[in-house]
């Protein structure tokens, strides 16, 4: 829990990448542990940051998403695909109707839609659950995105599943600061980035005294703590093998200090996915995707940039060390590079 809410939450709008976040980060992380705080209601998954589904714990969850609630407010007006049907409804009234058909057990927003429909006659299933998923703060139950189970993401208030109201004047300076211990030093428009929030200029300028400024490369101002750890700029680096969304990748508006350009448009695809990445010396150097095929457990490592000979066996090394995390019970385990004609390390 603790990596958890340093992290201040981990993007979830797949099931698995917050294990895979975690394994990165930590030693001997056990998958269990986090699919225990899912059961057990410490940890949450709910829209958040961004208007994106976050893994947050319980706690953080009834800070954060009364936060970011303005970025589900205008998103009713400006879904390009359910804004036109939700035009001219009392969302007061919708809200109501959201807490009201889930009030016997968690529904799908599939399963809302007949019964949302009911009420607004006249109204469209789908841009109605949609509009409830974004006035309701509203958790997915397990067993969706508990490890090495399945479940359809179905969804029930966040305040009758945590057992506690909703904070009712969330802090966002802490929260900031929450943010800046993580991911510092950073500018305003990464913080802006990473929250999905707008205006946050005037929190920065009320922080400014309580934080070192500094000057990045590309001329930005950029804070941070003031007892932040900072490594010096030719510290060695481990090789690590990212989660797709990781927070690493998203956290920040400006994504040239790990990575170019070029390289980004091939790990952000053009439908929304973010790639597993690998990062060699700080920066992405190429993308991975772990298959089953039978018993063998196969990691695809596909460069974007060239990679030493010897940075290829500490990516196969550690590539074979996610297999084993992923795929405890594969048979074989294999690394492939898929500029090397069939090469299997």
């Amino acid at each position: 829990m603790d990596m958890i809410e340093h992290l201040c939450g981990l993007q979830a709008q797949a099931p698995d990448p917050p294990y895979y976040a975690l394994w990165a980060r930590m030693k001997h992380f056990d998958p269990s542990v986090l699919a225990g705080l899912l059961e057990d209601r410490s940890a949450v998954r709910i829209v958040a940051m961004r208007g994106t589904v976050f893994l947050l714990s319980a706690r953080d969850a009834l800070k954060f998403r009364p936060l970011t609630q303005r970025i589900l407010d205008n998103d009713l007006h400006t879904n390009t695909q359910h804004r036109v049907h939700l035009k001219g409804v009392d969302v007061g009234a919708l809200g109501e109707a959201g807490r009201a058909v889930v009030a016997d057990g968690p529904l799908t927003q599939l399963e809302m839609r007949p019964l949302l429909e009911a009420r607004f006659p006249g109204r469209d299933g789908a841009a109605l659950a949609h509009g409830v998923r974004g006035l309701v703060p509203m958790v997915q139950v397990p067993p969706r995105g508990v490890w090495g189970k399945s479940g359809p993401p179905a969804l029930t208030p966040l305040d009758d599943w945590v057992g506690e109201p909703l904070d009712p004047a969330p802090d966002i300076d802490g929260v900031v600061l929450r943010y800046l211990a993580a991911f510092g030093p950073v500018s305003t428009k990464d913080v802006q980035a990473w929250s999905g929030l707008t205006g946050l200029g005037e929190v920065m300028e009320r922080l400014r005294p309580r934080l070192r400024v500094f000057t990045g490369e590309q001329g930005a101002e950029l804070f941070d703590l003031p007892d932040a750890p900072r490594p010096d700029a030719d510290a060695s680096t481990p090789v690590r093998i990212l989660a797709p969304f990781d927070n690493m990748l998203l956290s920040h508006a400006d994504r040239s200090r790990i990575m170019d350009a070029d390289v980004k448009a091939r790990i952000f695809t053009v439908n929304g996915i973010v790639k597993s990445a690998v990062v060699v010396g700080g920066r992405v150097v190429a993308s991975a995707n772990v298959s089953r095929r039978g018993t063998a457990a196969i990691l695809e490592v596909e460069p974007l940039r060239k990679i030493a000979k010897t940075n290829r066996t500490s990516v196969a090394a550690e590539g074979r060390r996610l297999l084993k995390f992923a795929h405890p019970d594969a048979e074989t385990r294999e690394v492939r590079f898929t500029d090397e004609h069939g090469g299997l390390m």
